[in-house]
């Protein structure tokens, strides 16, 4: 039989620098888990990353045990990172804040389609393009 789960978690930490401190320590302090059990593994298989932001869903059972996946870096960074600014706008649809050309948004969602919900990569583009958008960033082809 299946172990009942009886909590999701979705954290955003720095790659390869998990401490038991916040956010990491206070979260899983709240579901009474080992930290060490997560921040050794999480750190050994986000080095690559160091420092960078990744996403992490976790699944916690009854008896104190979890799972883990790492899902990569956020969307938001990538864009970010892709067109060379610090944030996105505060108000999105008045105020620009840079340029996204297709073939940008086609890399990263080259990167991120195993998590995107599309079934193409034209549906991924757009799903992204979105993001873009919601962000201040102008999408141009």
């Amino acid at each position: 039989m299946a172990k009942k789960i009886i909590g999701n978690i979705k954290l955003r930490i720095p790659a390869g620098r998990a401490t038991a401190g916040p956010p990491v320590g206070s979260t899983l302090g709240q579901w009474g888990l080992n930290m060490m059990d997560f921040i050794n593994p999480f750190n050994d298989a986000t080095k690559d990353l160091m420092g960078k932001d990744v996403i992490v869903h976790m699944q916690i059972f009854e008896d104190r045990t979890f799972t883990w996946k790492s899902l990569g870096r956020p969307v938001d960074d990538l864009i970010r990172e892709k067109i060379g600014i610090q944030k996105g706008s505060g108000k999105p649809h008045a105020e620009k804040v840079g340029k996204i050309t297709r073939a940008q948004l086609e890399e990263i969602a080259e990167i991120k389609k195993d998590q995107l919900n599309a079934i193409d990569i034209d549906g991924a583009v757009k799903v992204i393009a979105g993001t873009a958008r919601s962000m201040g960033v102008e999408v141009v082809e």
